[in-house]
């Protein structure tokens, strides 16, 4: 009887694990941790950052594996901030892996710039042991850490911190807020080698490029009409809904094409919000609407039938979809007009941030199999 109970716990032990393994990889994964340096110099890197994190989970959000999209959660790190406890040093857990882009953004255009004290090997050493890294060894894990000073500042061995985060199948890109000279002199390019990752050095106060298209006004456009389609609930409905809102005003304030970048990655299969849109709830099957209790409801559908609510969500969706193809067709048109345009210029500017991240990843995400459009 013990020998059929322990074979049935193993047998129920291996099916889980297979379970586990088979949703894995059903669902590809991409994970990026985003280290800032946040010390007084590094005002044009932030800047670079928040206007330009729609440019690069757009990119991101076009890999397929096996013909599936894969699930982007992004993390954020500040370090080097005087501001931020010493005897943590001087780092700060700004996000864990979330999916929840539009707090990403918020959390970006939210970080100040204060003090001096870079230390690169901790902070890595941190985000690697603290976030929560998937298993699988298909999945795409990066960390992106971008910062002026030397790379072997602090207690914490920077060689050991790069070792420790490949061995966890995580990468390391390092971009260093200055000269080829400065950064491969400062071991930033040593870190990169360390863990698989790529060294890239740009100027943090160089003005993005941007080629205006015909279809960016209507996109942008687009975009904010987005959010009409979107049914808050919950205590956390109201809060998220005005988010999304500021993040829309934040990207037209930084950029120029942030705002486009951004109604594109609303677009996108990406840019799911369960936790707080009725629409996505019930799409994913997180909630039934049946069982929402009507204090949780937005005041319009109070008052209606439960098959009033059920035709009111299904006009949302549908009118989101709509929305959606026209951003998605407008962008395939963008897409074409501006690569001609890029043809033509032939431009040679100094790297920035995101094409500095983009360039990275793609190879990195061609490496674990995923296709780009």
């Amino acid at each position: 009887m013990k020998r059929n109970i322990l074979a049935g716990i193993v047998i129920a032990a291996a099916l889980l694990a297979f379970g586990q393994t088979a949703r894995a990889q059903d669902k590809p994964v991409i994970q990026l941790a985003i280290l800032l340096d946040t010390s007084n110099s590094m005002d044009g890197l932030i800047n670079q950052a928040k206007s330009q994190i729609w440019k690069i989970v757009n990119e991101l959000a076009t890999a397929k594996r096996g013909g599936k999209q894969p699930e982007l959660f992004v993390a954020l790190y500040e370090y080097g901030n005087d501001g931020l406890p010493a005897e943590k040093g001087h780092i700060r857990l700004v996000l864990p892996l979330t999916r929840d882009l539009d707090k990403v953004s918020e959390e970006l255009f939210a970080l100040q710039t204060n003090g001096g004290s870079e230390y690169c090997g901790q902070v890595i050493d941190v985000a690697t042991r603290e976030l929560a890294w998937s298993k699988n060894p298909k999945d795409l894990k990066v960390i992106v850490i971008a910062g002026n000073e030397p790379f072997d500042q602090g207690t914490v061995d920077f060689r050991k911190s790069c070792k420790a985060a490949i061995t966890a199948g995580v990468i390391i890109n390092t971009i260093h807020c200055g000269s080829d000279a400065e950064g491969q002199k400062g071991y930033w390019k040593d870190g990169a080698l360390l863990a698989d990752g790529q060294y890239m050095f740009i100027d943090s106060n160089q003005a993005v490029a941007h080629v205006d298209a015909p279809q960016d006004a209507e996109i942008a456009r687009l975009g904010v009409e987005l959010n009409e389609t979107y049914i808050p609930y919950g205590n956390a409905g109201v809060e998220a809904s005005e988010r999304q809102a500021v993040q829309d005003s934040n990207a037209v304030s930084v950029a120029q094409g942030s705002s486009v970048n951004r109604a594109v990655f609303k677009a996108s299969a990406n840019y799911r919000n369960e936790a707080w849109d009725l629409v996505d709830a019930v799409k994913s099957n997180s909630v039934k609407l049946d069982e929402v209790k009507e204090s949780d409801l937005p005041e319009e559908m109070r008052k209606l039938s439960p098959a009033e609510r059920k035709s009111y969500l299904e006009q949302r969706d549908k009118k989101r979809g709509e929305i959606q193809e026209k951003i998605r067709k407008l962008d395939d048109e963008r897409k074409k007009f501006v690569a001609a345009k890029l043809k033509e210029q032939q431009n040679s500017e100094a790297e920035t941030f995101d094409s500095a991240m983009i360039k990275a990843l793609r190879k990195q995400a061609e490496s674990r199999d995923f296709k780009f459009e």
